[in-house]
């Protein structure tokens, strides 16, 4: 299967990956709640920039870390769209791991798999936070944080995966360089 063969339930039915063929899509597993939450800015204004020229964001709000995104799907959206002025379509809240994962994020899982933290206090916190909870964290594929984002091409080729840690201006970088 490619990336094209998935679907994810939107707030109000399905959207399809076939949607976006010959775009670039930014696939990331959001939340409210979380001390990366802010990165929301930054892909607004990547959507912003980016848009008219092919860019989509599939914005998918998960509570499977530490419960960092309580509320409704509705509750999200308005969250997201009063405090960032988000405009990009937000899908319902759903599982990105576990027998609950979108077959989607298993995919995305599949073709790029964590490669860490990078370097830096934030990263330091992330791989001491997971150690305590799973010493072999680092060596399964499984999403580990919030905001983690798997960019795909106009082939819908998986090309890169940024853990939340990443610095969003190589997020953009990565994005702007397939547009």
């Amino acid at each position: 299967m490619s990336f094209y063969d998935y679907s994810v339930p939107s707030r109000n039915g399905e959207v399809s990956m076939s949607e976006f063929k010959g775009k670039v899509v930014l696939v990331v597993n959001t939340a409210t709640g979380c001390g990366f939450t802010p990165h929301y800015k930054d892909l607004e204004e990547m959507y912003e920039k980016y848009h008219d020229q092919g860019l989509e964001i599939v914005d998918v709000p998960c509570n499977q870390f530490a419960g960092q995104t309580p509320g409704t799907d509705e509750e999200i959206h308005e969250f997201c769209t009063l405090r960032y002025n988000t405009q990009f379509p937000q899908m319902k809240k759903s599982d990105v791991n576990g027998e609950n994962a979108l077959p989607l994020f298993t995919y995305l899982k599949s073709q790029k798999g964590f490669e860490g933290f990078g370097k830096g206090p934030v990263a330091l916190m992330m791989s001491t936070m997971l150690k305590k909870m799973d010493k072999d964290y680092a060596s399964k594929p499984d999403i580990k944080w919030n905001f983690t984002k798997f960019v795909v091409d106009r082939n819908g080729e998986v090309v890169a995966r940024f853990e939340p840690t990443a610095k969003m201006e190589d997020v953009a970088n990565c994005v702007a360089s397939l547009i």
